[in-house]
């Protein structure tokens, strides 16, 4: 009888010691969890600021030169083009597939805004006015923030990416289905491992 009770006593120790570290490495997994989701919110953030912006940057180039038209076309379209990325943002750093099309959609317009920014400085009228520099500034911060940002998110991702994926919090992982799955990650834009080609 007292050998069948402590063998009973050891069995409920070890099922509360398992019992406990799933628990740990769930609890665990969520804090990181809800750190990439946050961080992914203040992306999101930083995106929102760029698209409030353009509008006025655009009206500004338009108003203050005979600009090219296809240029400013250009970043309407790009613009256009992140709001019609058909993917669920809220959920996006859980989908690789449509973070990859989202981000190629985000590194679109940064490419539209950079070459509208190119042909602004052929027009002097236009630097020189206040509203264009002030705007020019404020892009400027915002693409800064959207770069800090985005670093950030990629750190959140890789903690919880290595969490999840070390023993045996994997295994763990594993059990929850799609709740815990890898994180994606913000990278280069193709081709710009090649340095510019710049001319004096």
């Amino acid at each position: 009888m007292r050998q069948s009770t402590l063998i009973l006593g050891i069995l409920v120790l070890v099922l509360l010691v398992i019992g406990g570290s799933v628990a740990g490495s769930y609890n665990h997994l969520v804090t990181l969890d809800q750190a990439v989701q946050s961080q992914w919110a203040q992306v999101e953030n930083a995106y929102q600021r760029r698209a409030d912006l353009i509008p006025n940057l655009v009206a500004t180039v338009k108003g203050a030169a005979n600009f090219e038209k296809s240029t400013y076309v250009a970043v309407a379209e790009a613009r256009a083009k992140v709001g019609q990325v058909n993917v669920n943002t809220s959920n996006l750093p859980n989908d690789a597939e449509g973070f990859q099309k989202y981000a190629a959609a985000q590194d679109g317009l940064t490419s539209a805004l950079s070459r509208l920014l190119v042909v602004a400085e052929r027009y002097p009228d236009l630097k020189a006015t206040q509203n264009f520099e002030d705007l020019q500034a404020q892009l400027e911060g915002t693409e800064n923030r959207i770069a800090v940002e985005r670093m950030r998110y990629n750190q959140a991702a890789q903690a919880f990416n290595t969490t999840r994926d070390s023993f045996p919090t994997v295994t763990i992982a594993g059990l929850f289905g799609d709740r815990f799955k890898e994180k994606a990650y913000f990278k280069a834009q193709p081709g710009s491992a090649t340095p510019p080609a710049v001319n004096f």
